[in-house]
């Protein structure tokens, strides 16, 4: 009875499992004109398996150098990041190389990573089919609508085996009717690629949207942190990311509010 009770002990007492991306104490600061900026200040944020993040704040607050940091851009001043996977990362561009086709880009991502040439092209396809762009594969950029290109630049990602991807405001230049149709595909890729997936944005309908947790920065830090337990699929014009989106723009105007935003 002893050796029983010791061992249920050990299995209700078990460490939960790492972050799959995780910035402990980060803090990063640039030097010019003179004077040391900082741009992040002692910024924790752990993002868990399969969990979609989202970063929500004021041009200049940070939200962009704590992506470059995550993706190992650059280097931070202090503090440490882990990464449990592959990391990817999307542009607010899609920066496709317009003398290949789509499943060209997606073939030099593959190549890159050490794929035989004789694999290439089928997975390039697969991925492509997985964005639901499998007719389109050998149209070169200029033949591609906007959101269109967004999805090779997803498929992309994927092709570099990542698990985790970092996308850096990727629909800000897009339509709202092709905005709203690629929340649909981004979410389901997500979800079916079992992707861990760190979003920055300016738009907080969208991080609402989106997102399972938002965190909100101003000045460097993090200033607020929101599970966002509406159920889904959710719809953008909703009430309630309407309620809650309007709530979390108040907390980030009062906390941007009690000093200058670096």
């Amino acid at each position: 009875m002893s050796t029983t009770a010791v061992s249920s002990q050990v299995v209700d007492e078990a460490l939960p499992e790492p972050a799959a991306l995780s910035l402990t104490g980060v803090s990063k600061s640039f030097v010019g004109g003179g004077r040391t900026v900082p741009a992040l200040v002692d910024v924790d944020v752990q993002v868990a398996a399969g969990e979609f993040l989202s970063v929500v704040g004021a041009s200049g607050c940070g939200k962009s150098t704590l992506l470059s940091v995550a993706a190992g851009l650059i280097e931070p001043t202090a503090g440490s990041v882990q990464a449990a996977g592959r990391v990817a990362l999307m542009f607010q561009d899609a920066t496709l190389l317009p003398w290949l086709t789509a499943r060209g880009n997606v073939e030099l991502a593959l190549k890159l990573r050490g794929v035989a040439r004789r694999e290439r092209a089928d997975r390039a396809r697969e991925l492509l089919d997985v964005v639901r762009l499998g007719n389109a594969t050998e149209r070169r950029p200029h033949e591609l609508s906007g959101g269109m290109r967004q999805r090779v630049a997803m498929a992309r990602c994927l092709a570099q085996d990542a698990s985790i991807v970092l996308m850096d405001e990727p629909l800000a230049a897009l339509d709202a009717m092709t905005r709203d149709h690629l929340h649909d595909e981004i979410e389901r890729v997500a979800r079916e690629q079992r992707l861990t997936v760190l979003l920055v944005t300016h738009n907080m309908r969208e991080a609402v949207r989106l997102a399972d947790r938002v965190i909100l920065m101003s000045a460097g830090r993090v200033v607020h942190d929101r599970v966002v337990d509406l159920p889904r699929p959710r719809n953008m014009d909703s009430a309630e990311i309407a309620t809650r989106a309007a709530d979390l723009t108040a907390r980030l105007r009062a906390a941007s509010g009690a000093g200058p935003v670096t």
